[in-house]
């Protein structure tokens, strides 16, 4: 293969991998948002939780204080009865006993069903304690798994530069200059396999003669639709032992 065409094979390598890494780089505060708005929406949900819990306590309160209210005058009312001088008056005041024990009754009733209420929103509290804190330490195992990606790939982009100036430094600066200008103009990718007659990336078929050259890895040929420099990779040699034996 020819030397220079090699080097810009891997220099394509490395500037794929260092791209690769930068877009991973600058995708960090996006992932740490993500990680920020799953704890806020567990806060949220344990937040509701206890205000749902607690206006329930609250509704609960009012109503015993309701029931509070009718039984004085249930005794109201009672004291009432022993000093009655008349049928009328005595009718009158059972009836106003009759009416406020009932009141009292499904004031009662109601908060029963408040104290059931409030077990079931107790319940959903202690859910909503228990997935925060799991989230929370998810969580904190994705950014401790984050803060180490982020620091390989780091490492990985001061690698590549390395590698990628040094081998950029053995290409013919005319070549060089060409594979520079071409990545620039294709979005970072200035090398393309050419397989089956055709550029694998722009789709576009070769020339016959063009394909039959590049076939041979010996020159820098460049795709005449997207401007790519374009090498073949052979195919892989069969295993020895698959190769079929003359017949005895």
């Amino acid at each position: 293969m020819n030397p220079d065409l090699e080097r810009l094979i891997a220099l394509q390598r490395l500037d794929t991998a260092a791209r690769d890494a930068e877009r991973r780089l600058v995708g960090e505060p996006e992932r740490q948002h993500a990680f920020d708005t799953r704890l806020e929406e567990a806060r949220l949900r344990l937040a509701s939780a206890k205000q749902q819990l607690a206006d329930s306590q609250t509704a609960r309160r009012g109503i015993e204080k309701d029931v509070a209210v009718h039984q004085g005058r249930l005794s109201k009312f009672r004291e009432q009865a022993m000093a009655v001088k008349t049928n009328q008056e005595y009718h009158a005041v059972q009836h106003e006993i009759a009416f406020a024990e009932s009141e009292v009754k499904a004031l009662e009733d109601r908060i029963l069903e408040r104290m059931l209420e409030a077990d079931d929103l107790t319940s959903a509290v202690k859910r909503a304690e228990t997935e925060l804190a799991a989230e929370q330490k998810t969580v904190d195992a994705e950014r401790r798994a984050l803060s180490t990606e982020l620091t390989a790939l780091r490492e990985t982009l001061q690698r590549t530069a390395a590698e990628r100036a040094a081998i950029a430094a053995t290409v013919d600066p005319q070549v060089l200059a060409v594979f520079e200008l071409v990545s620039r103009r294709r979005n970072g990718i200035a090398i393309a396999e050419a397989k089956q007659g055709m550029c694998t990336l722009c789709h576009v078929r070769l020339r016959p003669q063009v394909f039959n050259t590049v076939l041979r890895n010996e020159q820098i040929l460049q795709c005449d639709s997207c401007q790519r420099i374009l090498y073949y990779t052979p195919a892989p040699l069969a295993p020895a032992d698959s190769v079929p034996q003359p017949a005895s």
